[in-house]
């Protein structure tokens, strides 16, 4: 059973589906998949799709088959067409979540967060996903905070049996994180002692035969952008996880991180 999306959504959905000649699942599937990656990536396992695959704005499409240009050209138009749908459409209506009594509320997250992907509770917690934000609301003990998820790209929650109160862990293209590896948004900067005693050196330095020199800075090829420059490193990351999974071979593998280095 699949999540609930809006009215608009629905019907965009369906048309999406008709015309790319997908079942509407699958392409429900690869939005989700789409909005999990902030609506600039995806990773998916959808069978309509040839299976496992990477899309990622800017050109970057990997499918079952490598060599199956026809496939890879109709992944990058659907997932385009539905990044597109994430920005210009309200896609997921808010989400009620349940406290332990039964009793739901509504957006018990910052109302300028918006909608998130996702949400639920966990381990006497509430979390909510906002990718495209780049942002996370955990609701502990009635307390609201809100941290910024940088780089990650929040894919599910850890299940965890027995954890402990209020912890939650989540789950990203870099692995398994909990929001003590994140900045707090509005937290105050941590106090600096200006009276810090610093040890003296064990051993006597003798003064340098001659003065530093920095090292000349490489001229760089201007970017389109930094986010395109992020985006082709994530995609490297990405590749190399493949590859140590052995779903890449080492032809593979060295062949598409060529040509996003030739993108740099």
């Amino acid at each position: 059973m699949r999540a609930a999306v809006t009215p608009e959504a629905e019907s965009a959905i369906a048309d999406i589906a008709q015309r790319h000649s997908l079942s509407q699942d699958a392409v429900f599937a690869m939005l989700v998949a789409v909005n999990n990656g902030g609506g600039t990536m995806a990773q998916f396992s959808i069978p309509e799709l040839g299976g496992s695959g990477q899309w990622m704005r800017g050109g970057m499409t990997m499918v079952g088959n490598m060599f199956d240009n026809g496939l890879k050209a109709r992944v990058d138009g659907l997932c385009r067409e539905l990044s597109q749908l994430l920005a210009t459409t309200t896609v997921f209506p808010p989400m009620a979540t349940a406290d332990q009594r039964g009793f739901t509320s509504n957006n018990w997250w910052p109302a300028d967060l918006g909608s998130p992907s996702s949400s639920g509770a966990q381990n006497n917690a509430r979390y909510a996903i906002f990718p495209n934000a780049r942002r996370l609301a955990v609701q502990t003990g009635g307390v609201t905070r809100v941290y910024d998820t940088g780089e990650h790209r929040i894919g599910g929650v850890q299940q965890q049996q027995g954890g402990a109160s209020g912890s939650v862990n989540f789950t990203s293209q870099f692995g398994t994180f909990d929001v003590s590896s994140l900045s707090e948004i509005g937290s105050p900067p941590q106090p600096q002692s200006r009276t810090q005693p610093q040890a003296p050196p064990t051993q006597p330095q003798a003064p340098p035969t001659q003065p530093t020199q920095s090292p000349p800075v490489p001229a760089q090829r201007p970017l389109a952008g930094i986010s395109d420059a992020d985006a082709i490193v994530a995609a490297i990351e990405s590749l190399a996880g493949l590859h140590q999974r052995g779903i890449l071979s080492d032809d593979e593998f060295s062949t598409k991180k060529a040509e996003l280095l030739g993108r740099l």
